[in-house]
């Protein structure tokens, strides 16, 4: 029996410039390989077709996002009703295939009657209602704390609504966890992300640098890097860097201020792997709990010494692999000690075993398969 397979996402997958872009983009090559015939339907703003998709997809469609006001709903998450599309669902009942929806912001189609009795499965990319909140804590624009209380809340109702109408898989143990007892979520397992095909390669000795690195655009990323820039590294006398998509002009002019900071803006991936492989210690501090932190799987496989708060590494099961400072104080020593401490083959060694254990491709598309088909 062939196996045809409906994916929608969030965005286009391709190219692999975000954290959520990986698990997205490469378990089209995995599923492949296990005999899926794949329909790609994704939301385009800004990144254009990719014909790359077509050597992992038999057909891949786009549609546009609903922008502003088009996408505000008084009782949807503006993340869902503005990738609410009739066209994209005229399309999936053309046929009877399954459909896996890229994070609650494409679950629309759950709380429409004419998909009742369709087989549906859910990825999470985060607990969505979480996230939100924790935008919320850490922003400092009223307006747009206001917007992230509301979508938080919206984002709650939706979640716990939806929980009990398909089947989902989480991206971290801890968000498995949080639907299960939060949301009663009955149908529900972990599964890890999707990678490249990364092997442990962090260099021994001595990198030139401290790093961040993340989508700059993306405010809490930006905050973290502009609290590193004026509580931690502005006491500490060591070369610092920091690098990601679309860093803003306040971003900019902080660096500009710390006479041993460079930003590196719009890196390639070719660029940042290589930024990565030559830092010392990866610095990755988060303002946000839930999900998975690509660039810190990333720093585990390719970099030297990772330092960061709990935030970025509670529950991801890659707590042994890494120096967690919860204070400014704590960082600053962490990363005075680690400075001058050359990186062994030991810490490889660590990270192969807990690597290994938890990211394999093959193993993800095994189970996502059997899910679905059997």
């Amino acid at each position: 029996m062939e196996k045809h397979l409906h994916i929608i996402s969030l965005t286009v997958p391709y190219p692999v410039d975000t954290g959520g872009a990986y698990d997205m983009f490469y378990k089209l090559p995995a599923l492949q390989a296990q005999g899926v015939r794949i329909h790609l339907h994704c939301f385009d703003y800004g990144k254009g077709e990719q014909p790359e998709l077509t050597k992992y997809c038999e057909t891949v469609h786009y549609y546009e996002r609903n922008h502003g006001h088009k996408g505000i709903s008084n009782t949807l998450p503006y993340i869902v009703s503005s990738r609410k599309n009739e066209k994209l669902l005229q399309n999936l009942l053309q046929d009877n295939y399954p459909v896996m929806m890229e994070g609650i912001h494409c679950t629309y189609l759950l709380t429409d009657k004419r998909f009742a009795n369709r087989k549906c499965f859910v990825r999470l990319h985060n607990v969505e209602f979480q996230y939100y909140h924790d935008l919320y804590k850490g922003c400092h624009s009223v307006v747009k704390k206001i917007y992230y209380w509301f979508e938080s809340r919206l984002l709650r109702a939706y979640e716990k609504k939806i929980a009990g109408k398909t089947y989902f898989w989480g991206v971290t143990e801890k968000d498995t966890t949080v639907y299960r007892e939060e949301l009663d979520c009955k149908n529900i397992s972990y599964l890890p992300v999707y990678l490249p095909d990364w092997k442990v390669q962090g260099q021994e000795g001595m990198g030139s640098y401290c790093l961040y690195h993340g989508d700059l655009s993306i405010e809490a990323n930006e905050k973290a890097a502009a609290w590193l820039l004026t509580k931690v590294f502005s006491k500490i006398n060591v070369p610092f860097v920091i690098a990601g998509k679309g860093p803003s002009e306040r971003l900019g002019e902080l660096a500009r201020e710390n006479g041993h900071t460079c930003l590196v803006a719009d890196p390639s991936e070719k660029e940042m792997q290589d930024i990565i492989a030559k830092a010392h210690i990866h610095v990755l501090p988060s303002y946000t709990t839930t999900g998975i932190k690509l660039k810190l799987i990333n720093t585990l496989f390719n970099g030297r010494h990772c330092v960061v708060n709990p935030a970025t590494v509670t529950g991801s099961g890659l707590e042994a692999a890494c120096h967690t400072g919860t204070t400014v104080n704590a960082f600053r020593e962490i990363i005075a000690q680690l400075y001058h401490q050359p990186f062994t083959n030991e810490e490889t060694e660590l990270r192969k075993r807990l690597l290994a254990g938890i990211f394999n491709n093959e193993s993800n598309a095994v189970k996502q398969v059997k899910c679905i088909w059997e």
